[in-house]
């Protein structure tokens, strides 16, 4: 499965919700589940459309969230990858009192492995359930995007067993064996994840505990993403 592509799809596919907004957003998620109707109005969907289906589903779109997250700023896993590198380093050289160029880090822009695209997508999906939003009708209309477009069995069986396991930061931090990947990790965490919700901002408190991270690590992450990417 190429989870990698998967992931730039739906990243991509930010940048229409975030021309479009949040109305663009819920006429794509208002396709029936089954029946002629849904056949013909998926018919009439491009797969970018598709992708942004499934972006506004892990965004809580249908619940009322704006389509103004950071997730739609970022146009891919390497730009996601290159931004935590580039605060990882920036830290670790403040740290050090020494300069940027001089650390040595683990880049993961260069680890183009699916197992590592995996966990990106693992920890988006625990970010997005954060919240409660995804309800069983969500977890059924992510299915049928995914498998509108086209995407391998082993992949839609992935992202099935992910949304139906219990909401685990642990889970996620078993998989990650390094700082880097760790903040790559925790951003990508943070692009999805509302944090006026009480309880997705619990989840990204825990998640950060769970990966290790230094508090001022974590604030830098949260405030380069601000400066990298501001507010619209």
């Amino acid at each position: 499965m190429d989870t990698r592509t998967f992931l730039d799809d739906l990243l991509a596919s930010g940048k229409t919700l975030g021309e479009k907004g949040k109305n663009y957003a819920e006429e794509k998620l208002n396709i029936p589940e089954s029946g002629p109707e849904r056949e013909a109005m998926l018919s009439g969907l491009s797969k970018g459309a598709l992708a942004a289906g499934v972006l506004g589903l892990l965004l809580g779109t249908k619940g009322g969230r704006m389509v103004t997250g950071n997730a739609i700023k970022l146009g891919s896993l390497a730009a996601i990858g290159g931004l935590a590198y580039k605060t990882y380093r920036d830290w670790q050289a403040k740290k050090q009192n020494t300069t940027s160029d001089q650390m040595l880090a683990i880049n993961p822009t260069e680890d183009n492995s699916d197992e590592h695209s995996r966990l990106i997508l693992k920890a988006m999906i625990g970010a997005a359930k954060a919240d409660g939003h995804i309800n069983e009708n969500e977890k059924i209309s992510l299915q049928n995007y995914i498998d509108e477009l086209g995407e391998s069995s082993v992949l839609s069986d992935f992202v099935e067993q992910e949304l139906a396991k219990p909401l685990d930061p642990g889970d996620i931090a078993k998989h990650v064996d390094n700082q880097e990947t760790a903040a790559e990790v925790y951003l990508a965490s943070l692009l999805i994840i509302d944090q006026s919700n009480f309880m997705a901002k619990t989840y990204l408190d825990e998640l950060a505990k769970a990966l290790a991270l230094p508090p001022d690590l974590v604030a830098n992450l949260s405030a380069g993403m601000e400066q990298e990417i501001p507010s619209l």
